[in-house]
This record gives structure tokens, sequence and C-alpha cells, in this order.
């Protein structure tokens, strides 16, 4: 056997010894970056970044052709909740310029409501007098500088809603790192809008929130549940989506019970409590199922009885307002069933995109009972008009209610919002930096988990739909007219059925 050299020997033992030193340092700095999550759970993070809006099939045809994407940073916990330097900033998101961005999708039609929600400041401009004259029922005020968020609260939100409404903005800025501009907000979180029409002839305060009607300028936001509602266990929308797409395969729309299914809590509105009242009896059936719904005794079982999947039982599926504008109405759309809509006050960012007879029938609300049982019976006899109903709701929060969608209307309204500031915003004496680590390295339970699974894992290689332009005042007064039509068409139908009705009496 011939004998390594001294000198050839000592050049080896030296590589080796730096290769395990680095491997060493190399292992621990990946565990200082695995504390919020477990190993089994690391193991499933991916390691590259792939396109939103690619579909798996293309994305593995074209391996070989892609160039090497960006390394995704994993939340870093180590600092104890603290947030790291350039957290949102595009030095923390090195991209490889190789990297091709997918062309950008079109927007959804309900994005040109963003327009008409800013158009009161149009012609002024947004003063920091405006948007300091909303705190008085704001919950917080967010300001952006340089792509990082900077909090200052004045009031805690109902439940988590402030908490993940922020984890939603948070989000945004992981997805489009230095893209979401400047700006300086407040945001309400509570049911009913604020700031009246009535109240201020010009120069209204800026207030974001949930939710609007005809006789307030709030401006309107996706609301918190998309990233998760843990008090009463209803999972972030993108995983609960899924869920209620496999529940409508459980049961075709001829299967199901025929009638109408609403569950919830009556005791928040009249308009509700009036519902429960014309539940089925011994003397009279009204074609709807009215389920109240006990928070206190389903939260002692685990939600067990609450599961939204297991719900899309029946043909039609009733919404209702509550105290303001509800959360349910995205979850009954998607069920397959016929949404009977009854007659809202209140909108969210996308139910104006919504047309009467497409995706839901009218429901009067002075007169439900009547409405509803005209509805079912028409159902029940024009099964395919009425599938067609259905599946056309359902698709449209399939489709166009996604959550690339959902951060993309965020984007856009943050962005308009933030072309119509007159001053450069500065961060609050008494707001703090708010990035993912401070909020979930320290969260616990259900939000822990919600906050995990809904962690935007790196920049999104598209960029944000292509905005729409404004409505003209025709086409404006078409998409009126058109729902306006449509309603006066079941009344027609309606009134129609009842002389019939009458006449047999």
């Amino acid at each position: 056997m011939e004998t390594m050299p001294v000198a050839r020997f000592s050049m080896v033992a030296l590589f080796f010894a730096a290769f395990t030193l680095g491997v060493f340092f190399c292992t621990r700095h990946l565990d200082s970056f695995a504390a919020l999550m477990d190993t089994n759970s690391l193991q499933k993070l991916p390691l590259t970044a792939k396109s939103d809006r690619s579909p798996p099939s293309k994305i593995a045809q074209n391996v070989e052709n892609t160039p090497t994407p960006m390394i995704i940073p994993v939340l870093n916990c180590s600092l104890g909740g603290s947030c790291p330097a350039n957290s949102y900033s595009t030095k923390a998101f090195v991209r490889d310029k190789n990297v091709s961005s997918t062309p950008p999708a079109f927007c959804p039609d309900y994005f040109r409501w963003i327009h008409e929600d800013l158009w009161p400041w149009r012609k002024t401009g947004i003063t920091r007098e405006m948007v300091m004259s909303a705190n008085q029922t704001a919950n917080f005020r967010l300001v952006i500088l340089d792509g990082k968020a900077y909090v200052q609260t004045y009031s805690k939100g109902f439940q988590s809603r402030d908490t993940f409404t922020l984890w939603g903005i948070l989000q945004l800025l992981r997805r489009y790192p230095g893209k979401v501009p400047d700006l300086d907000l407040m945001f309400d979180c509570g049911d009913l809008p604020v700031i009246r029409k009535e109240n201020f002839k010009a120069a209204p305060p800026t207030l974001f929130g949930y939710c609007k009607d005809d006789s307030t300028f709030n401006i309107v936001f996706p609301d918190w549940s998309f990233w998760g509602w843990p008090e009463i266990n209803i999972k972030p929308w993108e995983a609960l989506l899924k869920d209620l797409q496999a529940g409508n395969k459980r049961s075709r729309w001829t299967e199901r019970e025929p009638n109408a299914y609403w569950k919830g809590n009556p005791y928040v509105a009249d308009t509700r409590i009036d519902l429960l009242n014309r539940n089925v009896s011994g003397e009279l059936d009204w074609g709807a199922r009215i389920y109240a719904q006990d928070w206190q005794k389903r939260e002692k079982e685990g939600f067990k009885q609450s599961d939204l999947a297991s719900q899309c039982t029946h043909r039609y599926k009733i919404y209702i307002e509550g105290v303001g504008w509800s959360v349910s109405e995205k979850y009954i759309l998607a069920c397959d069933s016929v949404t009977l809509l009854v007659k809202p006050q209140y909108y969210d960012f996308f139910t104006r995109g919504l047309m009467p007879l497409q995706h839901y029938w009218p429901i009067k609300d002075d007169d439900k009972c009547r409405s509803i049982k005209h509805a079912v019976d028409w159902g029940n006899s024009h099964h395919e008009e009425a599938q067609a109903t259905g599946k056309t709701g359902s698709s449209f929060v399939l489709n166009e209610l996604k959550m690339d969608y959902v951060y993309d209307y965020m984007f856009h309204l943050l962005s308009e919002y933030s072309k119509l500031l007159k001053y450069k915003p500065t961060v609050p004496d008494k707001a703090v930096e708010l990035c993912s680590e401070a909020m979930a390295c320290l969260a616990q339970g259900l939000e822990k988990k919600f906050m995990t699974d809904t962690l935007v894992k790196g920049p999104s290689f598209s960029s944000p739909c292509t905005m729409p332009p404004r409505y003209d005042p025709a086409s404006f007064h078409s998409v009126i007219e058109r729902k306006h039509n449509g309603i006066k068409q079941v009344e027609t139908w309606e009134n129609e059925y009842w002389q019939n009705q009458n006449k047999q009496i």
C-alpha cells in the first residue's frame, strides 16, 4: 500500500475539518429559523417559490427550462417576536433576474368599485386632517413606510378581527415586497359603517371598514375571516373553500333537501328574529328550515355541529344580514345551492359584483315568508334554471374570490388610496412596527395555526391583476338597471304566483 505524503495528508485533514465546521454552522443557522414550525411542518415548506396562478401541470412541464428561483425566507422567531431588518423590503426577497413573471390576469369586474369608493376625494385629495378626524371610531391607525408596517392601537377590536385584518395586510407586504406604497389610514373593525354622508357635505374623514351602504362614505376592505376566525373555528378562506367544494360533491343538487336552510344567531337583529318566527309549524310550511345557533353550546362541543362544509345539504340557502353585513355570504354562495338573498342594506367589497337571477335569488325583506315560499316552489319546478343560478354563484366565489384576487383587491385599493394623499406619511409617536414575526411567533392555539397556514411564503411571481377602469356613466347606469330589472322580474313572477294561489283557495 502506498503511503500518503505528510503534506497531502495535512491538506485533506484541513479540508474535512473545515467542511465539518461549515455543516455545524449551517445547521445552527437553519435551527434559528425553525422556531415557529415543528420538524414535520418545516419539511413540508416549499423551498422554492412558484407562480400563484400557474397550474401545477404547466410548472411540471417547464421545470427543466425554469431558472433557479429565489430562496424563501422562513419566519425568524429566534428574535423573540421582534421584527428582523428589511423584513418586507425588496432586499429581503432577492429574485433571480432571469426568472420571468407570469403575465398579470385581468381583475374581476367588482374591482371597479374601488374607484367609486374613493370618488369623494378625487378633487380635494386626502389631507392629514381628514385621516386624523376618523380616529374617534377607529380601532387602529396603520402607516406603511418603505414596505414596513407601523400600527397605533386606539381600542381592541371584537375578538380577533383587528388581529387578522392586520395579519392579512402583513401577508400582502410579503406577497408584493416593495410594491405597496407609503400610506396612512384609519381602520374601524365594527359591524356598521359610521361616516354618514348627511354629516359631511365636503371633505369627509377617510375610514376603512368591512362594509358600507348608500348613505355612508366608509372605504370597504376585505374582512378578517379570509385569514380565519379562531373564536368559532372557521378556517381560513383558502382551506375552507376546498372543504366546501368537497362538501358539494357529497350530494347532487336534485338529491338535496328541497327546502331553504339558514343557521345562525337570530338575536342580533329584528329581521333575523322575524325569520325565525316564520319557521315551519304544524299549520304552515313556508319551505324554510331555520335553526338558531347556540354559540356557547357549540363552543363546548368543539364546534363539531357547526362545520360549514357539512351544511351544503339543501337546494336553497338563505343569506340575511345581522347587526350589519355578515361574513357568511361567501360561505353560502359556495354551496352550489341557490342563494336566497334577503334584501340587504349593506355591502362588502365583492358583493356589488353579484347579479340577481345570475348569482342569487332576491328575497323581499318586508315579506320574507311568501317570498321564500315562492322561490322554493319556483326552483323545485324549474330544476335546470335553479341549478344554474346555484352553480354560477359558486363559480363566482371559486374563481373571482380566490385569495389571489383578495390580495390584489387590497393592493389596488391601498395603491389608489395612496395616490390621493396630500402629505408624506410619518411614523406616529405611539406606533409600533408590526411584522409577521411579531404576530405569529407569539400567537397560540388556533390563532397560531391559522397564521402558520396563511403565511405567505415569499413574493408572488405574478404581478397584481390589471385594474379595470372606472365605470363611465353609461356603463354604471347599465349595471344598476340590470340589477333593478332582475329584482323586478322576480317580483312580477312572485305576484303572479300568489294571485294563482289565492284563486285556488
